[in-house]
């Protein structure tokens, strides 16, 4: 009997090995990749999916509207609407007005907008110089690595929001151009890292030898060859990335040393909740941006955290 066992096992090992490489054949039966397995991902998780086209509408609202925003509503002063009810009476009086009589419907609008392009400018900045520098450092290695990544380490050391603080009070003529650029030239590094980390292991592997054994640039392997490898995990990366900036952008705002006092943000309005009446008195001037910081946070959280479940998925099916 247990001779006929064994014998029985790996034929029907065999039979099964056969029907799957027949549908694989007829193409019935797919190894899902790529933009296959975050489709199935998504389709998986339904909150996922409704994060997503939430954002979707959200920020297609936001910059559709802002270009029909007057910029009385955002910039002109009226002591005579100071902190009005929400009223019915127009679109732009439903959240009522702030101490100077503007719309806080208005603002909030503008202020998400100017949040989230801030955020989107951040992450665009130090994702590609992230994947310039940890490329290379992966690629390359040896003394150029250890050169390098004792300078990351050193940038990791030090107290960044306080050295933002300074440089935001000692810039004459600051923009949000400039926040923008002060955030870029510190939060770079964890992208860096995450990089380096996965071209050192795939600089080591079997294509990547091929390649320069065939005469193949440097540039080609690490941009043709191992980028494409890595991309899913930098997707990831950069879509939690832009929460974490959208959120240290408000935070800035909210201490006063974010955007210009004249550039409306989330952080700004938020900020108007730490006068004890304006808590107990008046939620409607804080309350709408603080929701809307908080609905983006989710949504995307949601969205990234999908986007790393198919991430291992790929890495689990290649």
């Amino acid at each position: 009997m247990d001779k006929n066992k064994k014998e029985i096992a790996p034929n029907e090992a065999k039979e099964s090995k056969a029907i799957d490489m027949k549908k694989l054949e007829e193409g019935k039966m797919e190894n899902p990749m790529g933009f296959k397995v975050i489709l199935r991902e998504f389709e998986k998780d339904k909150v996922a999916t409704v994060a997503f086209w939430l954002i979707v509408a959200f920020l297609s609202f936001i910059i559709i509207t802002s270009f029909f925003i007057s910029e009385d509503l955002v910039v002109k002063v009226d002591i005579f609407e100071k902190y009005a009810r929400p009223s019915s009476e127009s679109f732009w009086t439903w959240f009522g007005k702030d101490s100077g009589g503007r719309s806080v419907m208005a603002l909030t609008i503008v202020g998400a907008r100017n949040s989230v392009l801030i955020g989107f400018g951040v992450t665009v900045i130090t994702t590609f110089v992230g994947l310039f520098v940890g490329l290379m450092v992966g690629y390359y290695g040896g003394k150029f690595d250890s050169v390098v990544m004792r300078i990351v380490d050193f940038i990791s050391l030090l107290p960044v929001l306080m050295i933002i603080i300074v440089l935001v009070t000692m810039i004459k003529n600051f923009s949000a151009m400039s926040l923008v650029l002060i955030m870029s030239a510190f939060y770079w590094i964890g992208t860096a890292r995450l990089v380096r980390s996965k071209a050192l292991s795939e600089s080591r592997r079997d294509y990547v030898n091929a390649s320069k054994t065939m005469g193949t640039s440097d540039l080609k392997i690490m941009y043709g060859g191992i980028l494409p490898n890595i991309s899913s995990i930098l997707i990831v990366d950069s879509t939690l990335a832009l929460a974490g900036n959208i959120g240290i952008e408000t935070s800035l705002s909210f201490l006063g040393f974010g955007l210009p006092a004249n550039v409306p943000s989330l952080g700004t309005l938020i900020a108007l909740a730490s006068k004890p009446e304006i808590i107990q008195d008046k939620p409607y001037v804080w309350v709408p941006a603080s929701l809307t910081i908080l609905f983006l946070m989710l949504c995307i959280n949601y969205v990234g955290q999908a986007l790393r479940r198919a991430s291992d998925a790929r890495q689990r099916l290649g």
